[in-house]
């Protein structure tokens, strides 16, 4: 419950109780008293077990622009974590930047708040920076450090999609040995936002991680978008409206064979690399330049009207002279103005 006033926290903490929502929520604190001090109240106030998630800048680049050195760091470090432990608070103890942070004071860092009581530790790629390749590394230097000091530590990875490798180090993480990685819905966050929950987790189902039962993914991205206002991209993976639309004739008139087959496993399969159907979602067969008659038949049937062939003809040719996909309200315009007056 990062940013957010005491007051409005506890009011969470409160409704996370009354309706018994089962959720493990933390509080993000800088490495100071102060920001630690009302986790605990708000913890000793409500009864709410809180995860006290407190964090500190430790990149060489960080310490420049503030003029600290790894003394102050360790300092703080043990100093809030203690505090915290004293609170009765369970402690996740996050360096920001830690991908680019030098491997001895990554070492220093994590040992210092293990040994001083935190139960899980974060690495944390806060803008953007690393490759797979650097996170398998950084995570298993860290899984080191940890089976080294206290082996019933948990680590957890926090990546940001600013070269657009947030998904793709998430999973390397995973497979390095990170128990928890975090995302948000539909990536939002600063600048080119933070690793995408739902593409995630559609992610570690198709590889085998997780079983998950995820058909509720499109409502959940959905109330995510109306409720913060930030649009899903018509494009976006899995939940875009276009993920498992197709106007290209080959493409379509495969799946529709399929679905005419009673075969919906196979139509949801022969030309798309997601499932939709085991995400709540379904293949859409649309009109464009590039789509064959095959398209104009299953449009019309699907829609509920005649598949005749004037009714073939006329989409076919209005689909070869557009310069895109056609929307359905267009299609629908189309047929509804070659009616007779009488049938209008």
């Amino acid at each position: 419950m990062p940013g957010r006033t005491p007051s409005a926290t506890s009011r969470r903490a409160h409704e996370i109780i009354e309706q018994k929502i089962d959720i493990d929520p933390n509080c993000a604190a800088r490495t100071l008293e102060a920001d630690i001090r009302p986790v605990a109240e708000i913890q000793q106030a409500t009864g709410l077990s809180l995860e006290s998630a407190v964090f500190l800048g430790s990149s060489q680049i960080r310490l420049l622009v503030e003029d600290w050195d790894v003394n102050k760091l360790l300092k703080l470090t043990i100093d809030a974590v203690e505090f915290a432990r004293k609170h009765e608070l369970r402690v996740m103890y996050v360096t920001e930047d830690t991908t680019r942070t030098h491997p001895r004071i990554v070492d220093q860092l994590y040992r210092a708040a293990i040994e001083h009581g935190a139960q899980r530790v974060v690495v944390c790629d806060t803008v953007g920076h690393a490759t797979p390749h650097g996170v398998r590394r950084l995570v298993t230097h860290v899984k080191r450090i940890i089976m080294e000091t206290n082996p019933d530590v948990k680590l957890d990875w926090h990546g940001h999609r600013d070269r657009g490798l947030d998904v793709i180090n998430s999973i390397a993480a995973y497979e390095a040995g990170a128990d928890r990685l975090y995302g948000a819905a539909i990536g939002i966050g600063e600048r080119a936002g933070n690793c995408p929950m739902d593409t995630l987790l559609v992610n570690m189902k198709l590889l085998g991680y997780i079983d998950n039962d995820l058909t509720g993914l499109m409502s959940y991205v959905e109330a995510v978008s109306t409720y913060t206002d930030v649009p899903i991209p018509s494009n976006y993976p899995v939940v875009g409206a276009d993920a498992f639309e197709t106007a290209t004739g080959v493409h379509a008139a495969a799946v529709i064979k399929a679905l005419e087959r009673g075969d919906s496993w196979l139509a949801n399969r022969v030309y798309s690399g997601v499932p939709a159907d085991e995400f709540g979602l379904a293949q859409k067969i649309t009109l464009g330049p590039m789509s064959g008659r095959s398209n104009c038949v299953f449009w019309l049937k699907s829609h509920g009207h005649e598949a005749s062939e004037a009714n073939v003809s006329r989409l076919f040719d209005l689909a070869k002279v557009s310069n895109r996909v056609l929307t359905d309200d267009e299609i629908l315009a189309a047929l509804v103005a070659a009616c007779p007056p009488d049938e209008a």
